[in-house]
């Protein structure tokens, strides 16, 4: 039995190695870990994950860190600042913006939970309300600039990460406001010209808002310091070699907020910042991560083999293709590249088409679903011209469903206890998978619909329309994944090539949904990846979908911002 259900088990097994590294990591120490909801302004209910030091209590207080991440993420997100700053001796509140996370919708009200964030920092017995530090992540910054705006006393130093003082979402930076600011913003940041006005981060020190920022006319000096600590005017400007997103896999970038309330806060432990532990809690949710993937799919081998299912198991019906022929090549390239191709117009579209509101209240998720359909579309009239040898393979429609909610009912699971037990999602970087609220819950059960839509003609496209005889199952596998992700692969590797040797990406006004598209390099894999998997032991292109349709809102509806109130 055991042999039989091997690949189920060697999941299980990934996943626990993953999750103890990551826990062991996060909780160096001693360090305890509070899974917090607290009321925030007007009633909104605030999500936050509190990282508390050993020894810290109401006689012995401690430093804090109100620690916020940036659009579309979570508080786990900044989990490399909240590890280091914890083992530092601060306490650390990494919070959950409204309408992000575990927070109440919708996003950007309330300062974005800012004000409301470190309120319920500062009323901790725990906390030195004199000795308090707001670091946050692009949007992220301008949420902790929310909560110094409205508590201008109850702070003593700011760092903002890929982020920036001014409109349209924060007020301007002057000389004395906001106290104590140290400008972490990457060489290669790809939100220059939005956050500080100037085409390329490079140019930063030479931006005015910035200039104003910092009380000078000349160009910044990265690394020295600007005004005087002890009146709280300081500032200072630091360029890690990295992304916007990529601040928060750099220890440059994290040691540099960690010098930074070294200088501007008292009471921490005298840690050289050069001392990281975080990278290894990465690496721990990613094995997870790994590990999920493994379990899915060892879940419906498992599956299979019960007697409820064992009707579905059958070999693939026939081949597409005799051999890889000028014709199959064309529909491989129409499959990988047309998605890329109309990614933007189709994004733009979708925001005329579905803004938020009470039935999509996601904006993002709506657009990826829209792009998506559209996409699945294309893919099956393509297969219409470009039609090779019949194959069939719909097979059982109400089987495929049921073993899909099973097969992702039981990585669910596996997801929630470990939460549960370990306080730790699936993730690296902002590729991360956590189980779903009430609230999220109701909202992925809308876009399943035309995320179901879209793998049903995506993925009867790939395997009807793209197998070739004679492929041997590495080929198999690798082809299929060629199909879904190499036109991320090329579009990506553009657009950061460009980056890397102009200091802007290609598409210099789309920043925010290149970004996103990074997401969708890996999950693209996943998705061919699991319903070849399927493929082969079922010969139909369904429960595949079905599983993905399931996974990829799971995934897309807990990691997107929801800009719409949901009851």
């Amino acid at each position: 039995m055991l042999g039989k259900y091997r690949l189920f088990h060697f999941g299980w097994v990934i996943i626990l190695l993953g999750a103890l590294l990551a826990h062991f990591i996060q909780t160096s120490g001693g360090i305890a870990i509070r899974d917090l909801r607290f009321n925030g302004t007007n009633g909104q209910v605030l999500s936050g994950l509190l990282y508390v030091p050993p020894g810290v209590t109401a006689e012995n207080k401690a430093p804090a860190i109100l620690a916020v991440h940036g659009y579309f993420n979570s508080r786990e997100t900044q989990d490399g600042f909240a590890i280091e700053f914890a083992r530092r001796g601060y306490v650390v509140l990494a919070l959950d913006q409204t309408g992000h996370g575990y927070s109440d919708a919708p996003a950007f009200s309330n300062g974005f939970g800012g004000p409301a964030g470190l309120a319920y920092l500062r009323s901790l017995d725990i906390v030195d309300t004199d000795n308090i530090g707001l670091e946050g992540h692009s949007m992220g910054g301008w949420t902790v600039l929310a909560a110094a705006a409205a508590m201008p006393d109850a702070y003593k130093a700011v760092v903002l990460q890929g982020s920036s003082t001014g409109a349209p979402f924060a007020k301007e930076g002057d000389p004395s406001w906001p106290r104590n600011l140290a400008v972490v913003f990457s060489k290669f940041d790809e939100f220059s010209d939005f956050m500080w006005g100037v085409p390329r981060a490079q140019d930063l020190p030479t931006s005015p808002k910035l200039q104003a920022a910092f009380g000078t006319a000349e160009p910044v000096v990265v690394g020295e310091v600007y005004g005087d600590l002890a009146a709280g005017t300081a500032r200072i400007l630091q360029q890690p070699n990295t992304t916007h997103p990529g601040n928060h896999l750099s220890s440059e970038a994290i040691g540099d907020a960690i010098d930074w309330f070294d200088q501007t806060l008292e009471g921490a432990k005298a840690i050289p910042s050069s001392d990281q532990i975080w990278i290894w809690k990465e690496i721990g949710t990613l094995i997870a991560l790994i590990g999920f993937v493994v379990l899915l799919a060892g879940a419906f081998e498992m599956l299979l083999s019960t007697q409820a299912f064992a009707h579905l198991r059958r070999e693939p019906a026939g081949f597409a293709h005799e051999k890889r022929s000028p014709k199959w090549w064309l529909a491989f390239a129409l499959a990988a590249f047309v998605p890329v191709i109309t990614y933007y117009t189709f994004f733009y579209w979708a925001t005329l088409v579905f803004p938020a509101s009470a039935i999509l209240p996601q904006s993002f998720t709506s657009q990826i679903a829209f792009w998506a359909v559209l996409n699945g579309v294309i893919v099956f009239l393509v297969g219409l011209l470009l039609r090779g040898n019949k194959v069939e393979g719909r097979g059982d429609i109400f089987g495929s469903v049921l073993i899909a909610l099973a097969t992702v009912g039981i990585g669910y699971l596996f997801v929630a206890a470990t939460d549960f037990f370990f306080k730790v999602d699936f993730r690296f970087w902002v590729l991360a998978l956590k189980p779903l609220d009430l609230v999220r819950f109701k909202i992925a059960l809308v876009y399943l619909v035309p995320f179901t839509v879209f793998f049903v003609l995506a993925l009867r496209g790939l395997h009807i329309g793209l197998s070739v005889r004679g492929d041997s199952r590495l080929v198999q596998y690798l082809s299929n994944v060629g199909a879904m992700a190499l036109g991320f692969v090329v579009f990506l590797g553009f657009q950061y090539l460009t980056l890397l040797f102009t200091g802007h990406l290609f598409s210099m006004n789309e920043s925010l949904t290149t970004v996103i598209g990074m997401q969708f390099l890996p999950l693209l894999a996943v998705v061919a990846f699991l319903s070849t998997y399927a493929w082969r032991r079922t010969g139909s292109y369904l429960p595949g979908a079905f599983i993905n349709a399931l996974f990829v809102t799971w995934y897309i509806v807990g990691s997107q911002a929801t800009q719409f109130p949901v009851s």
